[in-house]
């Protein structure tokens, strides 16, 4: 099922401004990693599948962009929304800013021993927090995702999907929201998604039912 505050927050957005969803794919098998790390390889479930495509039927917007990380899970997700929406040969343009970790990773070599001894919550906590070699700050790695978000708005009016991770949707929102810590409570919901859209100066969003806003001067 999708988070209860996510189709109703559709409502709140102006209708006429470029619309964004960055949204976490859809239900996948469970992850055999002891820390819940999920691998690459794990695809959606049938109910997965099912879900993305209600969920693409129920969007009162056209949607007219899809960005995904390359991995099958999220490619599958756009995928499925693009035919619950009528459409059917969208073009997904894979983007490794989407993939997990994507964005905020310099070195894999030094941030993945970490990343898969903590497990995802802990890993954001500690990122949160603590500096670490070969990972960009919170602050950075969100400006490396606005300017991905931003250079690819759709119309005015329109929306577009940009299908992630669990692991860098919530370190961009919460963030966002200058959370230094977050609990199981917070962690983003599989299908689960922000609403984001641009004026001159400020980047706006949803996330939960909460409107938040920041000034776009020290991302772009």
């Amino acid at each position: 099922m999708l988070h209860p505050e996510l189709e109703r927050s559709l409502l709140l957005p102006p209708q006429e401004k470029p619309l964004i969803l960055l949204t976490r794919h859809s239900l996948r098998e469970l992850a055999k990693d002891p820390n819940g790390v999920p691998g690459y390889d794990l695809p959606l479930t049938p109910e997965g599948v099912a879900l993305a495509e209600s969920w693409g039927k129920r969007i009162n917007r056209p949607m007219t962009r899809f960005h995904s990380s390359p991995v099958g899970r999220c490619v599958d997700t756009a995928l499925a929304m693009a035919r619950g929406a009528g459409m059917s040969e969208p073009d997904i343009q894979r983007t490794l800013q989407l993939v997990e970790p994507g964005c905020y990773v310099q070195s894999i070599r030094q941030i993945g021993p970490l990343f898969l001894q903590m497990g995802p919550l802990a890993f954001a906590n500690h990122h949160f927090s603590t500096p670490l070699e070969g990972l960009l700050s919170p602050e950075e790695g969100a400006a490396r995702l606005i300017r991905h978000l931003h250079q690819n708005q759709p119309g005015a009016g329109e929306l577009a999907v940009h299908v992630t991770h669990d692991t860098i949707l919530a370190a961009f929102i919460y963030h966002l929201q200058d959370r230094r810590e977050i609990s199981e409570d917070d962690w983003p919901w599989m299908m689960e998604g922000a609403w984001l859209w641009f004026d001159d100066e400020h980047l706006h969003w949803i996330w939960r039912g909460q409107p938040g806003s920041r000034p776009l001067e020290p991302y772009l």
